[in-house]
């Protein structure tokens, strides 16, 4: 069932503006809920997702950075004028905006979905549950676990944080303008963290380094980092960063030795 509008979508700002009220009714549905009672929507763009996100209980946020669509979805929806954000969610505040938790979920820009999942990271104490749709690739490398060929930088964090699932692929031809590649939708509950305590910062340089030369083994890819060799750390170092879980990455993060040790 398509749905018309008459926003134009913008190039430079990566829309593609789902036409399609089933595939949208989906999406909104991928949230299961709890621990939060606000739901925030990244580029709702012409209100497609937004109409069913509406039928919800939580309290819905909209964040777009196109005034063209701002303007439409004025015109659409009786909202409260808070409720309605025309600003970049990348440069946005989100714990001085949006008081208590609240779950994430949109038909996400392409060219910044992993900026926006990143930014959600940072925030993850107030995210118990991110939703939505992304370029297939992107969908499949944040569900993806060591081993497969898909499984990075980004994998590993959300793995870290989040219980993730891939839940359905969606065609080109449900989006004005089709894009060239297929879509998919996934759903992240946030999880307890590992038990241990670890340096974040230590975390996210050693898994830099290591995927940043994922064909070698991390006894080559993090030369430049003292560790205390321990008999697991040593296993550690004979694999490659796409084989090693998100609690290996942790252990090796507290494993890192200070100058001059």
């Amino acid at each position: 069932m398509p749905i018309m509008n008459t926003v134009k979508p913008k190039k430079h700002l990566g829309q593609h503006f789902l036409k399609d009220a089933f595939v949208a009714r989906r999406i909104a549905q991928s949230l299961e809920g709890g621990g939060y009672e606000q739901v925030v929507e990244i580029g709702p763009g012409t209100g497609v997702l937004t109409r069913f996100l509406l039928q919800r209980p939580e309290k819905l946020w909209l964040v777009e950075i196109d005034a063209e669509s701002v303007a439409y979805l004025k015109r659409q929806f009786e909202l409260e004028k808070e409720q309605l954000i025309a600003g970049d969610f990348l440069q946005l505040p989100l714990d001085r905006i949006f008081p208590g938790p609240f779950a994430l979920i949109g038909n996400y820009p392409y060219n910044i979905s992993s900026q926006i999942i990143f930014k959600a990271l940072e925030y993850r104490d107030q995210i118990p549950e991110i939703g939505g749709m992304f370029q297939k690739e992107v969908a499949e490398r944040l569900v993806a676990g060591p081993g497969s060929k898909t499984y990075g930088i980004i994998s590993v964090f959300c793995a870290l944080y989040y219980e993730r699932e891939y839940l359905f692929t969606v065609e080109p031809e449900v989006f004005n303008p089709p894009p060239k590649v297929r879509s998919g939708v996934i759903r992240m509950k946030r999880r307890d963290l590992v038990n241990e305590p670890f340096d974040e910062k230590q975390l996210k340089h050693i898994v830099k380094t290591a995927f940043n030369q994922r064909r070698k083994t991390l006894r080559n890819a993090l030369k430049s980092i003292t560790l205390d060799r321990t008999e697991k750390v040593e296993q550690l170092l004979g694999l490659r960063a796409e084989q090693l879980a998100p609690e290996d990455f942790v252990l090796l993060t507290n494993s890192v030795l200070p100058h001059g040790s």
